[in-house]
């Protein structure tokens, strides 16, 4: 942990500073398999392993009813998603569970007026790539041929979510839900480290995840949100300097809606709100609150 010159190293003690500050214990998952991967023997408890994300999508098929529909959020590589698609023999069947569209959090679009830089922080030569897409280029390729429908939410529109005081600001109020509670203790958080270590600098990307539930799940009409059709693929030559690129395609192959413009006031708005809505809010806020319950007699 720790080490500047690798992106993901640091995200363990994210996670260390972040359970200290809820009171947790850090749960270390292990493969079924571990031994695969260097570790001294396989679990003897594989029933208690973390599921795989294709076993997750299979129970989740399973288990809607005939005609449901589900909306995919991505808010990563497309590894999980590139593996659904590439698992089943008749892929046309995944695209009828899957809701119109698919909304993928990533990829960054360098048109030739604009030399904003992408996100890829760890290899300096990249500049143009956002690190979603650079990660697994060969997964972006897949799930952008697919036939899926597909909304991007691109990386200089995430960049006008990044500000996470402003975002906290919003989530105060004199009855607050368990949930925005800890979503402004975890944002706030979130900012310090931002602001006071130099390993953090890039932790306000973490705001255009926001941006994703809020475009996913919140009034588009309150967020003015508005979308160009462009027709794009993904860079996956093997070349470490552009892999990961989105490009305009001149064949024109696919279409995705590309978010261009919203209010990011009213993001800011609607995420509040909905974490501050005590209908939609848990009934006990922790596991502490309810052994208090056990423990106290019964009025």
């Amino acid at each position: 942990m720790g080490k500047t010159d690798n992106f993901g190293w640091y995200e363990g003690s994210v996670v260390i500073e972040l359970s200290s500050l809820l009171g947790l214990k850090i749960c270390r998952y292990t493969a079924h398999n571990s031994v695969k991967f260097g570790a001294p023997r396989d679990t003897d408890f594989p029933q208690l392993r973390q599921p795989l994300a294709l076993e997750v999508w299979r129970s989740l098929v399973k288990s809607i009813d005939d005609g449901s529909k589900i909306t995919i959020l991505t808010n990563g590589p497309l590894t999980n998603l590139a593996n659904i698609l590439l698992s089943e023999s008749n892929a046309s069947s995944i695209i009828q569970v899957i809701n119109s569209e698919v909304f993928i959090l990533g990829g960054h679009i360098n048109y030739k007026k604009n030399q904003e830089k992408g996100n890829v922080i760890n290899v300096p030569s990249n500049k143009y790539a956002e690190l979603n897409m650079f990660l697994d280029t060969l997964a972006a390729k897949t799930v952008f041929e697919s036939s899926l429908d597909m909304t991007l939410i691109p990386l200089h529109a995430q960049r006008k979510v990044y500000a996470l005081p402003k975002i906290i600001k919003t989530l105060q109020a004199k009855n607050m839900t368990h949930e925005a509670v800890f979503t402004r203790r975890l944002l706030t958080r979130l900012h310090h480290l931002h602001q006071r270590h130099h390993l953090y600098r890039h932790v306000d990307m973490f705001a255009g995840e926001i941006l994703g539930a809020v475009i996913l799940a919140g009034d588009r009409k309150l967020l003015n949100s508005t979308f160009d059709i462009k027709h794009l693929k993904v860079y996956t030559k093997g070349q470490l300097s552009r892999d990961g690129e989105v490009i305009f395609d001149t064949k024109k192959k696919k279409e995705f809606k590309v978010l261009q413009g919203f209010n990011h006031v009213s993001c800011y708005n609607i995420f509040s709100n909905g974490l501050l809505r005590q209908k939609q809010s848990a009934v006990i806020g922790s596991f502490g609150e309810q052994k208090q319950r056990w423990s106290s007699p019964a009025a």
